[in-house]
């Protein structure tokens, strides 16, 4: 099924493109620290100009105070607050309404993603993709102390989605994904409010026809404190989001890709002025 792509992008100049990374944070004292400190090291060993901006969710720990003490021998990083209710869904809006740079990336607090495929990630939107999502499930891939129960309902899910929406991607509910700053603004105003803005940003710019490299990545569960993820209470969450973008793709796809594209002319007539 043809759904329209948009123009392709060339090669761009070696870290030439400003790297943002949204970390939302709730009650993550004990890893966000590590996971700030590994990510700048391996950013700034790259050459990589970045910026790291960590929501603080409403946390009743110390997380941010933690972030505020890295930021102090760090600059590069800035702490925001979600000053709504809480929701992983709500701390990422928050955080794309901060950024900065031409290149957004979505990082768990919780260490579980490596700062070697955050790098990787990078590159490949230097070779032209507008977005890289990370993969826990395909050749070279490398996971760890994934729980049963919500691996079996994690290939579930994303089983259904490669057949509704005709995709070879295999991992769209998996936060981790980067995304140029076209493709955020084409696909906002995001709404989803918990984990199921994870498969409203990718499916949304799956749809718009935005060329994505999936990359075989590293992931570990947590060794300290529980996940925010409940099967139970998300799975109405994720069929509301489901559905929304299914019917977009099936009712209204040619006013969606005409929005996307305004959205690209609009920033190509930008780059030009300046």
């Amino acid at each position: 099924m043809h759904w329209g792509k948009l123009p392709a992008r060339g090669p761009i100049a070696r870290n030439s493109l400003v790297y943002s990374i949204v970390v939302p944070a709730y009650n993550e004292g004990r890893n966000v620290g590590r996971t700030l400190h590994a990510l700048s090291e391996t950013l700034r060993g790259e050459g990589i100009p970045y910026e790291i901006i960590v929501v603080d969710d409403n946390s009743v720990d110390d997380t941010a105070e933690v972030v505020l003490n890295c930021a102090r021998d760090l600059p590069e990083i800035r702490l925001a607050h979600n000053s709504g209710p809480n929701g992983l869904g709500r701390a990422i809006r928050c955080g794309l309404g901060h950024y900065t740079g031409d290149v957004v990336a979505i990082i768990m607090a919780d260490a579980s993603d490596s700062p070697i495929d955050v790098v990787r990630c990078y590159r490949k939107i230097e070779e032209g993709y507008d977005c890289a999502f990370g993969s826990r499930f395909i050749a070279g891939s490398n996971v760890t102390a994934f729980p049963p129960v919500k691996l079996v309902a994690n290939r579930i899910v994303n089983h259904a989605l490669r057949i509704m929406f005709f995709t070879r991607h295999n991992d769209l509910t998996n936060a981790f994904k980067v995304y140029r700053r076209e493709a955020i603004d084409a696909i906002s105003p995001l709404h989803a409010a918990h984990f199921n803005i994870t498969i409203e940003m990718s499916l949304s710019a799956l749809i718009r026809g935005y060329s994505i490299a999936t990359l075989p990545i590293s992931w570990s569960g947590r060794t300290w404190g529980q996940s925010n993820l409940r099967l139970r209470e998300m799975g109405r969450r994720y069929l509301c989001t489901l559905l929304k973008i299914w019917f977009e793709r099936l009712l209204i796809h040619d006013d969606v890709m005409a929005d996307a594209e305004a959205v690209e002319h609009a920033q190509r007539s930008e780059r030009k002025a300046s």
